[in-house]
């Protein structure tokens, strides 16, 4: 009996003993695996941290593919003024910025008047015209006034100054006022602020800008400009000042401003835009204003 109890206890022992053997084994395989991990992820962290000292997680910057907004387009209600005509609305991204775009004015009076429409200095009225003259807008019009000031007004179909399209902008190259006190010197007096042949906005109210546009044939300089100059006549500025001599009757508001003889454009049109020395802006640089809030009236 005796023998048989020291056999079981050495059995015992011994499955005791390849147990602890087994537990101490995988206790060994753990650390190992443990501790091969933590050298894996101490190399990829020093692997990392020498790609990013070296800046390869730098984000490139985000390119700004959104095309920005070149002119902005105040909405005019035809509804309040039935003298607006709905042609649509030009763009408002990526229309020139530069250079120059020809634009022709064939008249009843005579060979066609050319300018020169300066895309730099105004790039919004530049885009105008040329979506107005697109469209037919100005064909078969009169020019309906002969200012006082010494220009051809003309781009409203109604013929009433109250015309345009159903849309306006700012104002852009307004002259700079005067220098109160010039230089008495003849040689020191400042260019007019509109020379003969220069090309102007004009809108009722101001500011509104639409269609409506001067052709002068004279120098104007008053005291505080508010015509934005848009570009300079090119060619026919003597039909130009043919025109600008025909008597005028009263425009039944009771100014004498309307051309007794009719002026008619027959067609207008501007070519593509060209690169290169923009044009000649007679009235210098002038300083953008806001862009003018809805109204009725149009230019």
């Amino acid at each position: 009996m005796a023998s048989s109890r020291d056999r079981q206890r050495k059995l015992a022992r011994a499955k005791l003993d390849r147990q602890m053997a087994r537990r101490a084994a995988r206790v060994r395989r753990r650390r190992q695996i443990q501790a091969g991990v933590g050298v894996a992820v101490v190399l990829a962290l020093i692997v990392v941290g020498s790609a990013w000292a070296l800046g390869a997680f730098d984000s490139e910057p985000a390119e700004d593919t959104a095309a920005e907004d070149v002119c902005l387009w105040t909405p005019q209600n035809a509804s309040a003024n039935t003298n607006l005509k709905d042609v649509g609305t030009p763009p408002t991204t990526g229309l020139p910025t530069d250079g120059t775009r020809t634009m022709t004015v064939t008249t009843n009076q005579g060979g066609p008047i050319t300018a020169s429409l300066d895309l730099a200095a105004a790039p919004c009225a530049g885009a105008s015209i040329a979506h107005l003259a697109s469209r037919s807008f100005y064909d078969n019009t009169k020019c309906h006034e002969i200012t006082a000031e010494g220009a051809l007004r003309c781009g409203d179909p109604s013929g009433t100054g109250l015309g345009g399209p159903t849309y306006s902008f700012y104002d852009e190259n307004v002259p700079d006022a005067p220098d109160p006190s010039p230089s008495p010197s003849p040689a020191g007096k400042r260019p007019p602020a509109y020379p003969k042949g220069t090309v102007a906005m004009i809108a009722n109210p101001p500011g509104a800008n639409g269609s409506q546009f001067l052709l002068f044939f004279k120098d104007y300089d008053p005291p505080q400009p508010t015509y934005p100059v848009i570009g300079t006549v090119t060619g026919g500025l003597d039909v130009l000042e043919k025109i600008g001599t025909l008597p005028t009757v009263d425009n039944g508001s009771g100014a004498k401003v309307k051309p007794q003889t009719d002026v008619v454009i027959q067609s207008l049109t501007v070519g593509e835009p060209t690169t290169g020395a923009p044009a000649p802006t007679p009235s210098g640089s002038g300083t953008p204003s806001g862009a003018p809030s809805a109204s009725p009236n149009a230019g």
